[in-house]
C-alpha cells in the first residue's frame, strides 16, 4: 500500500496543532502508519481515542486516518472506532445513520462479530429516538447471531446486555431490566464507568428491584460493589431502602415513604410495595422461624409481624405461594399456616448474626436429644 499524502499531511497537521500532552501521539501514529505495523498502530489508537481530553479528534481521527488502513485490522475494533466518533455527533439521527452504514460495511462473512456489534450499537442510537420495534427486532437478530458464534468478545455482549437493559428500561419491563444490567456489569470493569454512571446505574437497578413483581431477592445487587455507589450520595436513602426490604423491615420502610414519595415512579407504586414489603416481612419470619424448629404459625402471629388484619393474612400466605416464595399449606379452620421450605435468602450481618445464634440453638437441641437417647437406650451407645 502507498503511504497517502492527505493522511500523512493530516497527521503531521496535528502533530502541529494538538496540545503538546497529545501531539506525540499523532507522532507514534505516522512512524507506525509509515511502518504498516498496523497491530501496534491499532493499540495506540484505541489508547488515544479513550483519552477524555482526545474526545474532540475522534471523528476526524476515524474520518480522516483510520478509514486509510482500516483492511489491515480487526473489524471489531473498526466499529468501535467508528463508535466513538458517531458518539461525538450533534444530531442522534446523523449518528444511528452512521452505524448503519459501518454494519453494512462489516457485514461480511469473516466480521459477523463486528457486523452484530454494530448492529446493537446502532440500535442503541434508534431507541434514543424512541423507534423500540426496530431495537427490539435488532436486539432479536443479534441474541441469535451471539448465541451462533463459538467465541464472542466481552465487548460484545456488553452492548447486547447494555441495549437490553434500556430497551427493557423504556418499556418499564423492571424484572427484565433488572437481570440485562446486571449481566452488564458482569462484562465490564464497573471502574471504567464514571462516578455518575456508577450511582445512575445503582439507582436504577434498585427502582427495577423494589418494582418488580418478580424479585423478591435482592442478593445479587446488594453484593455486588456497584450498590456501594450509593453511599455519601443524595440516593444513599435508596440503600437504606434496600436493606429495609431484603429484611422485612416495616418499621424501616415506614419511615422512608417520604422520600419514597419524592420519586415518581414508588409513589404511583406505593400500593404494589405495601404488599411487597410485607411478603418481605412474611418470608423473613418463616425463615427465622425455620431453624427454630416453628414450622407453624398462627394468622395472629403473621398478622403482627407483618401489620396487616388477620382478615388479609390468608390472601398474603396465598400470594406467597403462588410466587414461590414459601412451601406449605394453610389450615383455614385452625388458621395456622404451615411452613416447608422458605425461599434462600441474602443475609445482612444482624441476619447472619440472627442465624449463628439459631445454629446454635440447634446444636443445643441435637445434645440434648443425644443425651435424651444414651439415656433411654444405653445399649445403642455402649
Amino acid at each position: 500500500m502507498e503511504i497517502d499524502n492527505a493522511v500523512t499531511n493530516y497527521l503531521q497537521q496535528q502533530q502541529r496543532e494538538a496540545p503538546s500532552e497529545l501531539a506525540h501521539y499523532f507522532s507514534e501514529f505516522e512512524d507506525l502508519y509509515e511502518r504498516k505495523i498496523w497491530h501496534q498502530l491499532t493499540k495506540h489508537v484505541d489508547t488515544f481515542i479513550n483519552l477524555p481530553e482526545a474526545a474532540a479528534y475522534r471523528v476526524s481521527i476515524y474520518t480522516e486516518f483510520v478509514r486509510d488502513w482500516q483492511k489491515h485490522m480487526n473489524k471489531v475494533k473498526l466499529v468501535l472506532f467508528a463508535l466513538a466518533a458517531a458518539r461525538q455527533f450533534d444530531s442522534i439521527p446523523a449518528a444511528s445513520e452512521f452505524m448503519i452504514k459501518i454494519s453494512e460495511e462489516v457485514n461480511k462473512p469473516d466480521s459477523q462479530e463486528a457486523y452484530a456489534l454494530a448492529s446493537l450499537e446502532g440500535a442503541h442510537f434508534r431507541l434514543l429516538l424512541n423507534d423500540l420495534d426496530s431495537t427490539r427486532e435488532t436486539l432479536e437478530k443479534c441474541e441469535k447471531m451471539i448465541q451462533s458464534f463459538s467465541h464472542v468478545e466481552p465487548v460484545i455482549y456488553a452492548s447486547f446486555y447494555r441495549v437490553c437493559a434500556d430497551y427493557y428500561k423504556a418499556k418499564a419491563v423492571f424484572g427484565q431490566y433488572y437481570k440485562n444490567a446486571l449481566l452488564l456489569l458482569a462484562c465490564i470493569d464497573i471502574q471504567e464507568l464514571g462516578t455518575e454512571d456508577r450511582v445512575q446505574r445503582a439507582y436504577d437497578l434498585s427502582i427495577a428491584a423494589l418494582l418488580s413483581d418478580t424479585i423478591y431477592n435482592f442478593g445479587d445487587l446488594l453484593s455486588h460493589p456497584i450498590i456501594e455507589s450509593l453511599r455519601d450520595t443524595e440516593h444513599a436513602w435508596m440503600l437504606t431502602l434496600l436493606l429495609a426490604f431484603n429484611s422485612g423491615d416495616i418499621g424501616k420502610f415506614e419511615s422512608l415513604v417520604s422520600k419514597l414519595h419524592g420519586q415518581p415512579l414508588l409513589k404511583q407504586q406505593e400500593p404494589f410495595l405495601q404488599q411487597k414489603i410485607r411478603l418481605m416481612a412474611l418470608i423473613e419470619s418463616m425463615f427465622k422461624r425455620q431453624g427454630a424448629g416453628a414450622r407453624a404459625v398462627s394468622f395472629g402471629t403473621i398478622s403482627a409481624e407483618t401489620k396487616l388484619p388477620a382478615g388479609e393474612i390468608e390472601h398474603l400466605v396465598m400470594k406467597a405461594l403462588a410466587l414461590g416464595l414459601i412451601r406449605g399449606g394453610i389450615d383455614q379452620v385452625e388458621q395456622v399456616v404451615t411452613v416447608q421450605w422458605v425461599q434462600p435468602r441474602y443475609l445482612g450481618k444482624g441476619q447472619i448474626k440472627d442465624l449463628v445464634e439459631r445454629l446454635q440453638q440447634w446444636e443445643i437441641r441435637v445434645k440434648e436429644t443425644a443425651l435424651k437417647m444414651s439415656q433411654t437406650t444405653p445399649e445403642l451407645f455402649a
